[in-house]
């Protein structure tokens, strides 16, 4: 009886085991299409475009030759365009993520509030999110036309209505000047209320309650349990935001290149643009590759910075880390 105990445990973990490995291996059979897409439509191109950057290939233009590192030093010495572009991506990140991420908390603060119609408010907010970026784009730029857009033309009244003579609304689009901001101005009417702000609004509901009666207790005004409540208990949420729309700044294509196509005078020729214009206007495929792995690069230290800067003010129930 003693020696028979252990034969049968044995006997099941074997069975167990065995069943483990049979759901292994179905799951592997599962993930197969998957794990094939991925190294063929997506590992793939990004090794090949890798190698392709130290190549002089123009598409169309006969066989690839080996050049080493030149097209990464065109790059950073004899691309005329290649600074400028980094540099207007760079201002553009700069207002569009801090304004954006934070417009989406306020808007998701807004939300959580237990109002009256909350849900039809919640719908409004994020129906510019739903909108195709190139039907958006264009009834922007019907909006900001110079000539006959509707917002010059408000503006213009209330300048009228005020000094008798009408104000001119700025060129918009069409202004050097203007252009940047106006795409600017796009990308947050489309950000606040799309995904961060519903992402903001699910952390905000996993706040505990008590937190607020505690503070209000200690005589906590609004102001303060938001900075020593909300924020800390928020922060995870505040910094996945963050990150994602970093990355999306960095990369905006659509409404400079539906918009602008890059100008007026270059005014919008983000670093995306010299990317499609290398490759695609100029069928430079080395090249391409190569300002493409930059961008990949800028994007991954950036990101890599902004988690080690997370361990000093994002909490995560113990101290911030």
């Amino acid at each position: 009886m003693a020696l028979a105990l252990p034969r049968a445990i044995g006997a099941r973990q074997v069975k167990t085991g065995s069943l483990r490995r049979g759901e292994v291996l179905w799951a592997y059979i599962f993930l197969a299409p998957w794990i094939v897409g991925l190294v063929v439509f997506i590992l793939g191109p990004i090794l090949f475009s890798l190698g392709l950057s130290f190549f002089d290939y123009t598409l169309g233009g006969g066989d690839a030759t080996f050049i080493g590192l030149n097209n990464w030093i065109k790059a950073f010495t004899q691309d005329e365009q290649f600074w400028p572009s980094i540099l207007r991506t760079f201002a553009y990140t700069l207002v569009v993520v801090p304004l954006s991420v934070f417009g989406a908390l306020m808007i998701a603060i807004l939300l959580n509030q237990k109002l009256r119609a909350t849900t039809f408010y919640r719908t409004v907010f994020f129906m510019p999110h739903l909108t195709p970026i190139v039907a958006a784009t264009f009834i922007w730029l019907w909006l900001l036309n110079p000539q006959y857009g509707l917002l010059d033309e408000i503006i213009w009244q209330i300048g009228f209505h005020l000094t008798g003579t009408g104000w001119k609304g700025p060129g918009w689009f069409g202004d050097p000047n203007w252009a940047l901001p106006s795409l600017m101005l796009v990308a947050l009417w489309a950000a606040i209320g799309g995904n961060m702000m519903v992402i903001f609004l699910a952390g905000l509901q996993g706040i505990p309650q008590e937190l607020y009666e505690v503070a209000a207790i200690d005589g906590a005004n609004a102001r303060a349990r938001f900075w020593h409540v909300t924020l800390p208990m928020v922060s995870p949420t505040l910094f996945f935001n963050s990150v994602l729309a970093c990355i999306a700044a960095f990369q905006t294509f659509e409404v400079a290149f539906i918009g602008t196509k890059g100008g007026p005078a270059y005014a919008t020729w983000l670093y995306s643009i010299q990317i499609y214009h290398t490759t695609f206007d100029l069928f430079d495929m080395g090249y391409g590759s190569t300002l493409a792995w930059i961008l990949f690069i800028a994007l991954s230290m950036f990101t890599f910075l902004q988690f080690r800067s997370a361990r000093n003010w994002v909490y995560y129930g113990g101290e911030p880390r």
